[in-house]
């Protein structure tokens, strides 16, 4: 699958605003099932990005607004090529992965996706009635598409539930929230029981019929370390294996690390006027 990808982000402030110091997380991954052909950036007032990679491998770009500014815009604008094809039901967790999970360096190896955060932390009896709910854990890769639907089920997609800074333990209570909510929940699930977990943010292509919901902005789910095969996307806000439909930016521990827009400046308050187009390219009819 071939996609194009519009992200437009405005901020309003209410003051004149200067000297705006900010740092952005929007251009896709590439890797071996997803390719990056184009990226561009575009910023109101103009300006000169600075890109690095962080510890977690996601692109970061920097830029710094001196002068005053009522307004900032920034805009990405992304072609993508990716093709996955779904096996992770087909897995069968054999001695060998079982003796890989349980390694000494297997967990030293990914503890940094084995620790709680302040996004994903949940109370042990929030964590007990899960796991309760969900049943045995011993075979990672049915616990983890388990505890999936059981998340999907349980929660109700609400954007009104949530703010971008709720954390896994206030919103599993009302059981409502967003992709990131469903996602920290389930993250700080796999956690407790020994299965590196991580946060992953992108764009979801939902297409004309699908049933999938989450593409009004940046999407996000989990990845799971399957051992012997590698990070597995699962989706619990739409209870999918994350494939040729989920466009990946980056991966961290929780949204903290994968923060789409951050940054400092001096003035007032501000508003966020956030716009997403992901459309499917015909790959027949394009040039090539």
């Amino acid at each position: 699958m071939k996609y194009r990808i519009e992200h437009t982000n405005t901020f309003y402030y209410e003051n004149f605003v200067d000297q705006s110091m900010n740092h952005i997380r929007l251009k896709p991954r590439s890797d071996e099932c997803q390719r990056v052909l184009q990226y561009h950036t575009e910023i109101v007032p103009n300006s000169m990005t600075k890109e690095h990679i962080d510890l977690w491998g996601n692109h970061v770009e920097t830029f710094f607004i001196p002068e005053k500014h009522e307004h900032l815009t920034v805009k990405t604008t992304s072609t993508v090529s990716i093709q996955k094809s779904p096996f992770i039901r087909m897995i069968q967790y054999s001695d060998e992965m079982r003796e890989i999970f349980h390694s000494e360096l297997f967990h030293s190896h990914y503890l940094a996706f084995l620790n709680e955060t302040p996004y994903t932390f949940l109370y042990k009896e929030q964590i007990s009635e899960i796991v309760q709910a969900v049943g045995d854990s011993s075979n990672p890769v049915r616990f983890a598409l388990d505890l999936m639907a059981y998340v999907n089920q349980s929660m109700f997609y609400d954007t009104t539930a949530t703010q971008v800074g709720t954390k896994a333990y206030e919103c599993w209570p009302n059981r409502a929230g967003v992709c990131q909510d469903f996602a920290h929940v389930m993250i700080g699930v796999l956690r407790s029981q020994g299965i590196p977990a991580r946060y992953a943010s992108g764009y979801l292509y939902v297409g004309e019929d699908s049933a999938l919901i989450g593409d009004a902005a940046t999407h996000a789910w989990v990845e799971v370390m399957v051992p012997g095969i590698g990070w597995i996307g699962l989706d619990p806000t739409n209870n999918v294996e994350a494939l040729e439909q989920h466009i990946r930016i980056g991966t961290g521990r929780d949204y903290a690390d994968v923060s789409p827009l951050q940054g400092v400046y001096r003035g007032g308050s501000q508003n966020l006027d956030v716009k997403v187009s992901v459309t499917q390219i015909d790959t027949k009819n394009s040039v090539k």
